[in-house]
């Protein structure tokens, strides 16, 4: 049969109506696998229409939203209950499942492959579990059944006895249960021969022990405090899972029933056991138990059995004093399985998780893979913080030298972020979250490299995040607002015109400055938007001062900041000409200013839309001049019409007498400035000694506190 290539039909998990044919190919194969090991009535046309009701069962489960495996439990009870209970059915129907489930009844483009697969073994999961209840309770009638005859054997035994004896030995030898009789002493009187088999010995060899002796290291101390209760007559029966040792080495494990038989008087005269060998239902569990926590790839604990470590750890119950935490990320990894593909970066992970696992195999630690690239090394009571950063250390040096993977030789390079705490103080969300932020600052600093986590990295980090979160929601709803400082024209102090300085009032931490969030907005491209409309905001309100006429009869004019990311903008020159348009501004009313260190570095291409500006009549300015390492030549193949001279320059400017090296400095730039025909704008003038000497070496323009600080528009004309 050629499987499927997508889906056939409706979908498989649709409600009620005709079968689809995944559906009804998924069950026709479950029923061929299964048939033959019932002991049911129901023709094969009659059990595949029941084998169709229950794939229909999974198929819901596999697609439901939230995912809830219970559906499976219903199906494990439901085979129990048409009779597929030989030793070999449950195997089978979880190999179908497991087998076909995915491929015939999952629609890859509602469900991905890998979340199928997991969703799948925790059905079958369900399915063992409901199956081993149901038979469980089965067994447990067919045991209450046999209790009740061997009791009613003893109570007739003197009017009915070859009857009873003959009715109970049919019982007792043929029942596919072992079954002991023991006296109240534990001393055994007959065991069958299913029981003997259990063992793996002879039936004398069963005989010739007393049950007290049958104990096992894995034990519990209930169990035992039970028997004993029983033994004294204060206890009808108990029911435990136990294990023994049988005479060969192997564990023998066992749903254990014993029940009191007592006398026609009332006193208790034997104890009945019955044993049921769940060995192989214990290795499946434990199989997809495995499966469920750990990592197909590099049989590594996963994400789930991590969590659930920590999480016993941090719980109040536990013991553990102190956790410390390892969360490596590897660097580059992305671009391995892009260019070289996905199956180099699988053979590179399981490369890296052996190399991992000989650095955290010691007591109390364990490593996972909880992601993609993303390992985590978790440390139980470490004596110090140092036995911690020693891990990471040890991590870095295994991963330091080449992975050959098919003949190809890779470097692999590594972040990790180290917390360590008392475990008391932390919570498991908390303990991730501050090595995941620790790990890419470690990333940030270069990567291959470990850090340790801080409070107040800590708190930064979780404060840009939430700023980098709310930003798009801060520009739709209208948190930003722009003030402005004033631009004086140093030769006689008039107004020149005003810098528009964006600022966020944030409902949470207040009025923010640029410096805490244009990196964020030009991070993650949001300065595009956010750019545009301050230049939408700064022409309006210069189109405003103009038509007020403040500024005398020289128009005032608007400088606007424009960020990296905005010079690289396709539609830079397009948007500024339309917001010019749109508001009626001259071009000339309107500076740019890029910073010295965006504009060096641009290439001609980059260079292209200021120069379309600047010949449009847009003043450009060079912004934090001085700052930077540029070669001065360079100025001359700049589109800039103005120096803004950063005030790192100026500050020794203030004192009395004046740095002489910063008046050279000073005044040679304001001359090659001149020289080139460009004007100079002075930052950060403070103190009227300064403004004095700044004008008599010839600067145009300053801005400062000296003349104002930033405002609101309304208060620009009583700056000056």
């Amino acid at each position: 049969m050629t499987p499927p290539t997508g889906p056939l039909g409706p979908p498989a998990h649709a409600p009620g109506g005709e079968p689809p044919d995944g559906l009804r190919r998924f069950a026709r194969i479950w029923c061929r696998a299964v048939y033959a090991d019932t002991a049911t009535s129901m023709t094969r046309a009659e059990f595949e229409e029941l084998m169709t009701g229950l794939a229909r069962l999974l198929a819901d489960a596999l697609h439901g939203r939230p995912f809830d495996p219970s559906p499976g439990r219903a199906v494990g009870e439901a085979l129990v209950a048409a009779h597929c209970t030989v030793p070999e059915a449950l195997p089978r129907v979880l190999g179908v499942v497991d087998a076909y489930l995915p491929l015939y009844c999952s629609d890859p483009a509602e469900l991905p492959a890998d979340e199928a697969r997991i969703r799948s073994t925790r059905l079958q999961h369900a399915i063992a579990a409901g199956y081993a209840a149901a038979l469980q309770e089965r067994t447990r009638a067919e045991q209450e059944a046999l209790s009740r005859a061997a009791l009613s054997a003893q109570q007739e035994i003197a009017r009915a006895l070859h009857e009873s004896e003959t009715r109970f030995r049919a019982v007792f030898k043929d029942a596919a249960l072992g079954i002991a009789l023991a006296d109240m002493s534990g001393r055994v009187l007959d065991v069958n021969d299913a029981l003997a088999r259990m063992f793996g010995g002879s039936e004398h060899h069963v005989r010739s022990r007393n049950i007290l002796e049958w104990t096992h290291p894995e034990d519990p101390p209930e169990i035992w405090r039970m028997q004993r209760e029983l033994m004294r007559g204060e206890r009808e029966h108990f029911q435990v899972e136990k294990s023994y040792g049988r005479s060969d080495g192997t564990a023998l494990w066992t749903n254990l029933t014993v029940s009191l038989l007592r006398a026609a008087n009332g006193e208790p005269r034997y104890m009945l056991a019955m044993v049921e060998d769940v060995s192989e239902r214990r290795l499946l569990n434990l199989r997809l138990r495995y499966q469920a926590t750990h990592d197909a790839l590099t049989d590594l604990p996963n994400r789930s059995l991590f969590f659930e470590r920590l999480e016993q750890a941090l719980s109040r119950a536990s013991d553990t004093a102190r956790i410390g935490l390892c969360y490596l990320d590897l660097d580059g990894f992305k671009a391995v399985n892009d260019s070289l593909g996905h199956a180099v970066g699988d053979q590179l992970l399981i490369a890296v998780a052996e190399r991992l696992h000989g650095c955290a195999s010691g007591p109390g630690q364990m490593l996972a893979r909880i992601g993609g690239d993303e390992f985590v090394a978790l440390v139980l009571d470490p004596p110090s913080p140092g036995t911690v950063t020693e891990l990471a250390e040890r991590a870095l040096y295994a991963l330091s030298t080449p992975v050959d993977v098919g003949g190809r030789e890779l470097m692999v390079r590594a972040s990790i972020g180290v917390v360590e705490g008392p475990a008391r103080h932390l919570s498991s969300a908390e303990m991730l979250r501050s090595a995941d932020i620790t790990m890419y600052r470690a990333k940030a600093e270069g990567g291959n490299r470990y850090a340790v986590a801080d409070p107040d990295s800590d708190a930064r980090a979780i404060s840009r995040h939430h700023l980098t979160h709310h930003l798009p929601a801060a520009l739709k709803g209208a948190e930003f607002f722009i003030e402005y400082q004033p631009l004086v024209k140093m030769e006689d102090g008039s107004l020149e015109g005003a810098e528009a300085l964006v600022r966020w009032s944030h409902p949470r931490h207040g009025v923010l400055g640029p410096d805490r969030f244009i990196p964020l907005a030009e991070h993650t491209g949001l300065i595009v938007p956010l750019g545009r409309w301050v230049l939408q905001e700064a022409v309006r309100q210069a189109c405003e001062w103009q038509v007020r006429g403040i500024g005398g009869p020289r128009p005032l004019k608007v400088n606007v900041n424009l960020s990296p990311r905005q010079l690289h903008h396709p539609e830079l020159v397009e948007d500024t000409i339309s917001v010019l348009e749109e508001a009626g501004l001259p071009p000339s009313s309107l500076c740019l200013e890029v910073t010295e260190t965006a504009m060096i570095r641009a290439d001609e291409n980059e260079l292209r839309p200021l120069r379309q500006l600047a010949e449009l009549g847009v003043g450009i300015a060079l912004d934090d001049f001085g700052t930077g390492y540029s070669n001065l030549a360079n100025l001359r193949r700049l589109p800039a019409t103005t120096l803004k001279l950063d005030r790192s320059f100026t500050l020794g400017l203030q004192r009395a007498p004046a740095d002489p090296v910063d008046l050279k400095i000073v005044e040679g730039i304001v001359s090659l400035a001149h020289t080139l025909e460009l004007s100079v704008t002075v930052e950060g003038v403070e103190t009227s000694t300064q403004a004095d000497r700044l004008r008599e070496l010839g600067c145009d323009s300053a801005q400062g506190w000296f003349y104002a600080r930033p405002g609101p528009p309304e208060r620009l004309p009583e700056a000056v």
